[in-house]
């Protein structure tokens, strides 16, 4: 059989027949870190594959055992049993394709009714990459009834850019959805690519503050009362451990599914979250942090990869050509090996940070968690108020600083000087 690996993109030719858990054992694949693909279908462990079948298997960059039958529960509460296409180890259950669908829109509900993240009076925004998370967000929310638009940033990395935003305009318009589309280049002078110069701080670090800070933003200006955002479970599971092995208590302090609006001192404009009218505000200059939530974090990486592949969402597949090295993808693969030995341990880490952490009670010097919020003297968004009496610059801010450096000084720098 012709079996063809997704991110990494390989190729390999195997003798069948075969079940679906024997080819993976036999390619060493983590049977939590893909989905395999037959005839466009999802299949699971026990499937047969036949000697001339031609294979998907797609990796989901981090990461099932049980019957092959569906677990799902009918409107009459009888079980499915229809044939299983996924099986979700931690859950110690299976799905087909409808009752899958309908799996992950529980475990939404479930999230943001757990920790209050948003009504159907609120008005949402989340940050769209076009890859699988931040679609099948936007997918769930909008099927469920909310009112949602997304926001999608720019970042200037050459062509994967470029298919990024097609995938998120193409989503937009198949739904008939708003896309805000901002460009970090044309809004603040530098692209990512610009950080890989860096040496203060890392890419992905540059990255990440630039999107979270033009998310803010753009919600803010646009009169958003919530931001939400696709991170994961593998994502939150990852993140906080490699806290936990650094003790970045500064972190631990912050993480969080659901974080309240907040605005700076003496700050009179409403900010996102307070429940008001907010109509007269879109294109203004209101300034302070919006809510932010994270709806998927109760579902893994595999799960939102099969929930876009099942509902013919079209997401880009190959990870940012700039993510090599990233410290989280080490803790996602640590995590996985455990995750494949003893199912449900990912969720039992986080649920159980998430259940204590509002008692934990983390170094006040090493938290600005609770520091008082000023705007920043260069774009007046908030900030935490310097301890020293330093005048008050964001972390945006500062990075820009030395990211126009970088591109000053970069190439055809002294044209652009003479100019």
């Amino acid at each position: 059989m012709k079996v063809t690996r997704r991110n990494p993109d390989q190729t390999h030719e195997v003798t069948g027949p075969k079940p679906v858990g024997e080819l993976l054992a036999e390619l060493e694949i983590n049977p939590e870190t893909v989905l395999v693909i037959h005839g466009g279908t999802l299949v699971t462990r026990d499937h047969v594959l036949p000697h001339e079948a031609e294979v998907e298997i797609r990796s989901v960059i981090s990461g099932g055992a049980g019957p092959a039958r569906c677990h799902g529960t009918r409107e009459d509460g009888s079980r499915c049993r229809e044939t299983a296409v996924i099986e979700i180890a931690w859950h110690n259950s299976a799905f087909c394709a409808a009752c899958f669908v309908e799996h992950v829109r529980a475990q939404v509900r479930k999230a943001i009714d757990g920790h209050d993240m948003v009504s159907y009076d609120d008005t949402i925004v989340v940050a769209v990459s076009g890859g699988k998370d931040s679609l099948a967000l936007w997918d769930v929310l909008l099927d469920m009834g909310y009112r949602v638009d997304g926001f999608y940033l720019g970042l200037g990395i050459g062509a994967y850019s470029d298919r990024s935003r097609a995938a998120c305009e193409a989503f937009a318009a198949a739904r008939g959805a708003t896309l805000h589309v901002r460009d970090l280049a044309a809004d603040f002078g530098f692209d990512v690519p610009t950080a890989s110069r860096d040496d203060g701080r890392a890419t992905c670090g540059v990255c990440g503050l630039s999107k979270r800070y033009a998310f803010n933003r753009v919600a803010l200006e646009e009169g958003y009362d919530v931001m939400a955002t696709g991170h994961n479970l593998d994502d939150e599971a990852s993140q906080l451990l490699g806290n936990l092995l650094r003790w970045q208590t500064a972190f631990l302090s912050r993480q969080d599914v659901a974080l309240p609006a907040s605005q700076p001192a003496g700050n009179d404009a409403p900010t996102a979250g307070d429940g008001g009218d907010h109509s007269q505000d879109r294109g203004g200059s209101r300034r302070g942090l919006a809510k932010k939530v994270k709806p998927f974090y109760r579902l893994g990486e595999r799960e939102t990869a099969a929930y876009c592949l099942i509902k013919g969402i079209d997401y880009i597949v190959e990870e940012c050509p700039l993510v090599a090295g990233n410290t989280v993808l080490r803790y996602k693969d640590a995590l996985n090996g455990i995750e494949a030995h003893s199912p449900g341990t990912k969720a039992q880490f986080l649920f159980g940070f998430l259940d204590r952490a509002r008692d934990a009670h983390f170094p006040a010097e090493a938290s600005d968690a609770g520091a008082e919020l000023v705007g920043c003297g260069e774009c007046d968004m908030p900030t935490p108020r310097p301890s020293d009496g330093r005048p008050a610059v964001c972390a945006f801010c500062r990075t820009r600083r030395r990211m126009l450096r970088l591109v000053d000084d970069g190439p055809g720098a002294a044209g652009r000087r003479s100019a």
